[in-house]
């Protein structure tokens, strides 16, 4: 079942830059904050970047100055991805939470592959 819809995603080489979306289907006013997750090949899924409905934000250590995540709406999550690395390929995942982020995921996007080349 997939409840978050996922938009963008694809392949790019080194450096350059993708833009991932997220939405809820219907409007939920229960939705807290919103993220993405990551899985590469070999590795555990990581909670690269999250927003709270307070606009409070949060990225992990590896995508600092590179990454952007923004919301155009409430259940409307983007994130901007620049200065792509190889070690950026992974199939992310966009998560929703009625709480917080990565203590409680109540919503899961499908996930999309992100392949950047070397």
């Amino acid at each position: 079942q997939v409840q978050l819809l996922e938009s963008g995603g694809g392949e790019v080489q080194a450096g350059g830059s993708l833009r991932l979306s997220c939405a809820h289907p219907e409007s939920d006013f229960r939705i807290n904050a919103m993220g993405w997750y990551r899985q590469a090949p070999g590795k555990q899924r990581e909670l690269v970047a999250a927003i709270t409905s307070g606009v409070r934000t949060q990225y992990v250590d590896s995508v600092k100055g590179r990454f952007v995540i923004s919301k155009t709406a409430r259940n409307t999550v983007n994130l901007q991805m620049n200065s792509l690395k190889p070690e950026d390929t992974a199939v992310y995942y966009c998560a929703a939470s009625r709480s917080q982020l990565p203590y409680r995921v109540d919503y899961w996007g499908q996930g999309t592959q992100v392949t950047v080349s070397s």
